[in-house]
């Protein structure tokens, strides 16, 4: 009905119909390329190593001649580059300084704000960010549940990490040498009787963490108190954070420290995701 309706227009209009028509279709052209070209940079940055024209065209479902065309495109724009050593197209020098700009405006705090708030309300429970400073977990943030009165939670912005939950999943993240570097300078004071106080004690604890994705702490800095944490890695796999939720051990029985664990590490692996990160391998 719509082209009948543009057959028996004036001429004029008919003109100007078919000239709207060919400039949605060329907007059409435009955005379906400028999809492709970032499917194509998305393809390149994970990749270990330059591809081939054949396997990007591949990777990105498309025919070699437009992979080439939008490849090319890129390169004039220094967003990839053709390795002549390697023969094969890789990341280019201005898709670096775009990332760059990301991380310059990036902040951790800003980033799991909204998410802390989120996890929070779902579990009733208090949800803690803390990053590590020489050695200590210093608490960026706290967001308090309607229970928080009746928490066991220490008024402190810092802890060492042997004994707390966002410690252990710090640790857990770093590589032997750091941990043992930590230790060594800080010490391993024993709080409660539940305290891991022995360096076997504190890599089997490292361990299970790794394995399950989050840090438990039973009781381990402050009497009656339980936290599960995650941790939160950089671009680059680094450990730079750590989730976690503060409950009394009334609350946090052993089938809620499974439940919550899992909150917390999806809450985490958000986090990671949004600001870029990646997990190590």
């Amino acid at each position: 009905m719509k082209t009948q309706a543009l057959m028996m227009a004036p001429p004029a209009l008919r003109a100007e119909g078919r000239a709207d028509t060919v400039d949605r279709a060329a907007k059409g052209n435009l955005v379906q390329s400028l999809s492709r070209a970032l499917s194509i940079m998305t393809i390149l940055g994970q990749s270990d190593s330059p591809m081939s024209l054949t396997a990007v065209a591949e990777a990105a479902q498309l025919s070699p001649s437009t992979a080439h065309r939008l490849l090319t495109t890129l390169q004039e724009e220094r967003y990839v580059r053709f390795d002549q050593g390697k023969r094969g197209w890789a990341v280019g020098v201005q898709a670096y300084m775009t990332g760059t700009g990301f991380l310059k405006t990036r902040s951790l705090l800003d980033v799991a704000r909204p998410r802390m708030r989120r996890l929070m309300e779902e579990t009733s429970e208090v949800v803690n960010l803390a990053v590590e400073e020489n050695g200590e977990a210093i608490y960026l943030h706290r967001v308090g549940g309607p229970r928080v009165a009746q928490a066991a939670l220490p008024v402190t912005d810092r802890t060492l990490l042997h004994c707390s939950a966002v410690g252990k999943a710090l640790l857990a993240g770093m590589p032997d040498t750091r941990v043992q570097s930590i230790v060594t300078q800080r010490g391993m004071r024993q709080f409660t009787r539940t305290t891991v106080s022995s360096i076997p004690a504190l890599h089997r604890e490292l361990t299970l963490t790794r394995d399950r994705g989050y840090a438990v702490d039973q009781e381990e800095r402050v009497s009656g108190l339980h936290c599960v944490a995650a941790a939160i890695y950089d671009e680059q796999a680094r450990v730079i954070g750590a989730l976690s939720l503060s409950s009394t051990n009334r609350r946090l029985d052993d089938a809620r420290v499974v439940a919550f664990g899992e909150m917390v590490k999806r809450t985490a692996a958000a986090v990671t995701a949004e600001i870029g990160g990646r997990f190590p391998v």
